[in-house]
C-alpha cells in the first residue's frame, strides 16, 4: 500500500488531507469539545468559531471501540482494538469517502451555536454548521445504513434545534459499510458516486508528483523530508473567498489563516522547482493591500485582520527567490513586485515613523511576529533592530527592482533611504557588543535577551566587520541542542514551558534569517551546524510550530508549513552529507 518515498504518519501529530481540501482530520488533542479521539475539521480560519464538526469513533456491533490510526497521502486507516477498520479517502476540496471493514463509524456533532440538522429526501441526513456558512451531508454508498440520533427539543428561552446529532454508519450484512461527507454551501450537492481506491490512486500520485518538486535533501534527512513535503502539499486550499490563489495554511489543525510573513518561507521553499506556485504564495498578501500600502495582519477564506501588521521580510525572502528562479522573474513579474514593495516600503516610512525618527516602530509584539518577547516587556511603541534591519534590507531589494526596470532615479533614490535606515540602526540602536531598542515617545533604551536583537545579522556584509563579529559571538549564547533558543537560556526570563512561546523556544523564522545572514557573513559552518540541529529537532517533533530549545519537544500548534518550510530549505541548502 505504501512506496518507499510515501510518508506513513500518525493524526495525532500531522492532520490527513489532501491538497485543495477545506477539511482534516486529526487527534492532535490541543481541543477536544467532546473528549480525545479524532475529528473532522473545517479549516475556514474563522476565529472564535467551531473548526470541529464531528467526533470520530469506531464502532463493532454499534458500540465505541478504541482504535489506532496510520496515515499516508491518500488514506487514513483507522483499525479497532478487536479487529475491523475504517478507512478514509478525499474524493475533492469538498467530500471525505469512507468504507469500513468489520466496523462501523459513529459520528458525534460538535456542539455549537446554531446546530440543525434535517433528513433529505433521498435519504441522507444535514447538519448546519456552527458558523452559519456551511452545510455537511452524510450519505451511505449502497452498502451498510446510516442511523440517525438527532432528538428535535424546544430550549428554555423557545428556541428550536437539536438536542444533540449522533449518526451511526453501521456495516451491511456483510460487513461493509461505504459512505461520504460533504461540505456545502447551497445548493444540496448530488450524491457521491466517485470510487473509494480511485480517490487514494489520484491523491498518491498528486503527492508523488509534489514530492519530485520539493528541494533534494542528503540521505540522513530524507525521512523528513517526505514528511514535510506532505505537510505543506496537504495545507494546501483551493482559491476560495479572500484567498484569491492556490493557499498554503499555515495548518489544518487550528491554525487555519495566512499571516502576512510566515507566507514568505513557505514561498521560499517552493521556489525551487515550482516557482509559479511559490509567486501565488508571495503575491497573495499583495493582492490585499490598501491604499496606503499597508497588508492585513493574516487572511483566511472567510475573514482579514488589520489590527496589527508584520515585519517587512518581504523584500528578503522575493531576493532569495529571484537568485534560485532568475528565468522565472521577467519584466512584468519584476514590475508587479516593485509596485508591492515599494508602497509596502513607503507605508513605514510615512506611517510608522515617530516626528524627527529616521527609523520605524512596532506598536506591540504582534506587530514583530515576535508576540511577547521580552523586547516588548517595558511597553509601546518600540523602535527595534530587528525592523530597521528588514527594512534597509527591503529598500535595497526596491532600489535593485526599479535599476532592473530601467528606473535609475528611482532606483537611486530608494537606495538613499536603504542607507540612511542603515546609518540610523548603527547610530542608535547598536552599542558596541549588542542592538536594543528604544521605546516612545520617551526614549527610553530597552535592552534584553531576546534573539531578535540578533536579527540585523541578516544584512550580511553591509555591517560592518566589527558589527558582524560581535553578533555572532553574540548569537553563541542562543545556540542550543535543538537550534536557536529565542531568549538567552541563561536570561531570568527564559520560559520552560509549552507556553513559553518567543521567550525561549526555537522558531523557524529568526532561525532561517540567522542561519542566511551568517553564510552571508562567510561564517558557514556555525550556519550550517545551526541548520542541522534545527532539522534534527523539526523532524523529531513532526514539524511542530515551535519546539522547546533544551529538551527538542514539540510546542504550540502542529504540522505547521514554515516548519516544514524551513526545514525543505535548510537541509536543501546548508547541510551536506548524510
Amino acid at each position: 500500500m505504501t512506496s518507499d518515498t510515501t510518508p506513513v504518519f500518525s493524526i495525532r501529530q500531522v492532520p490527513f488531507s489532501r491538497r485543495g481540501a477545506y477539511l482534516s482530520i486529526t487527534a492532535d488533542h490541543w481541543t477536544t469539545p467532546l473528549g480525545r479521539a479524532p475529528y473532522l475539521k473545517a479549516v475556514h480560519g474563522k476565529t472564535g468559531s467551531v473548526a470541529e464538526v464531528f467526533r470520530l469513533d469506531l464502532t463493532r456491533h454499534g458500540r465505541a471501540v478504541a482504535s489506532t490510526d496510520v496515515a499516508r497521502p491518500g488514506c487514513l486507516r483507522l483499525h479497532g482494538r478487536n479487529g475491523g477498520q475504517v478507512d478514509f479517502a478525499f474524493a475533492d476540496a469538498n467530500t471525505v469517502l469512507i468504507r469500513g471493514t468489520g466496523a462501523g463509524l459513529r459520528l458525534k456533532g460538535v456542539p455549537g451555536a446554531g446546530r440543525i440538522g434535517h433528513a433529505t429526501p433521498d435519504g441522507r441526513w444535514v447538519l448546519v454548521g456552527a458558523d452559519g456558512r456551511h452545510q455537511y451531508v452524510v450519505e451511505c454508498r449502497g452498502r451498510g445504513r446510516l442511523i440517525v440520533d438527532a432528538p428535535w427539543i424546544v430550549t428554555p428561552d423557545k428556541r428550536t434545534r437539536c438536542d444533540h446529532v449522533t449518526l451511526r454508519l453501521e456495516p451491511d450484512a456483510s460487513g461493509h459499510v461505504e459512505a461520504a461527507i460533504t461540505e456545502f454551501g447551497r445548493p444540496l450537492p448530488p450524491m457521491e458516486t466517485r470510487r473509494f481506491d480511485a480517490c487514494v490512486a489520484e491523491a498518491e500520485a498528486d503527492f508523488a508528483a509534489w514530492l519530485c518538486k520539493t528541494p533534494i535533501v542528503s540521505k540522513g534527512f530524507e525521512p523528513g523530508r517526505r514528511v514535510a513535503a506532505y505537510v505543506n502539499w496537504s495545507c494546501m486550499v483551493e482559491p476560495r473567498g479572500h484567498l484569491t490563489r492556490p493557499t498554503m495554511l499555515m495548518n489544518k489543525c487550528h491554525m487555519h489563516q495566512v499571516w502576512c510573513w510566515d507566507h514568505c518561507f513557505n514561498a521560499m521553499a517552493l521556489v525551487y522547482h515550482d516557482p509559479a506556485a511559490a509567486w501565488d504564495q508571495l503575491m497573495l498578501m499583495a493582492d490585499h493591500q490598501d491604499g496606503h500600502g499597508a497588508m492585513p495582519d493574516f487572511i483566511s477564506d472567510v475573514l482579514i485582520r488589520w489590527n496589527f501588521g508584520k515585519p517587512p521580510v518581504h523584500g528578503w525572502a522575493l531576493r532569495f527567490m529571484m537568485r534560485r528562479a532568475p528565468r522565472f522573474f521577467t519584466r512584468e513579474r519584476l514590475r508587479q513586485a516593485y509596485d508591492w514593495l515599494a508602497s509596502w516600503s513607503g507605508w513605514w516610512l510615512e506611517h510608522r515613523r515617530w516626528p524627527g525618527d529616521a527609523l520605524p516602530y512596532y506598536i506591540h509584539g504582534n506587530d514583530s511576529g515576535w508576540d511577547n518577547s521580552t523586547l516588548f516587556d517595558q511597553g509601546t511603541p518600540v523602535v527595534a533592530p530587528d525592523l530597521a534591519a528588514h527594512l534597509a534590507v527591503q529598500l535595497d531589494v526596491v532600489s535593485e527592482l526599479a535599476a532592473r526596470l530601467g528606473k535609475p532615479r528611482a532606483a537611486a533614490r530608494w537606495r538613499k533611504l536603504s542607507e540612511l535606515i542603515l546609518t540610523a540602526l548603527l547610530e542608535q540602536l547598536w552599542k558596541g557588543d549588542r542592538f536594543v531598542g528604544i521605546r516612545r515617545p520617551d526614549g527610553r533604551m530597552i535592552d534584553c535577551e531576546s534573539l531578535i536583537t540578533c536579527i540585523p545579522l541578516v544584512l550580511g556584509t553591509r555591517l560592518p566587520a566589527d558589527v558582524r563579529q560581535a553578533l555572532t559571538a553574540r548569537i553563541a549564547r542562543f545556540v542550543t541542542p535543538h537550534g536557536l533558543a529565542t531568549e538567552a537560556p541563561d536570561s531570568p526570563e527564559y520560559y520552560h514551558n509549552n507556553h513559553a512561546y518567543w521567550r525561549g523556544p526555537v522558531w523557524p523564522p529568526p532561525v532561517m534569517l540567522i542561519v542566511d545572514g551568517l553564510a552571508q557573513s562567510g561564517e558557514a559552518a556555525l550556519a550550517a551546524r545551526i541548520a542541522r540541529r534545527y532539522c534534527r529537532a523539526a523532524a523529531r517533533c513532526c514539524f511542530r510550530e515551535n519546539f522547546d530549545a533544551l529538551t527538542g519537544a514539540g510546542c504550540s500548534d502542529y504540522a505547521y508549513t514554515w516548519t516544514s518550510s524551513v526545514y525543505l530549505i535548510l537541509a536543501h541548502e546548508h547541510i551536506a552529507g548524510a
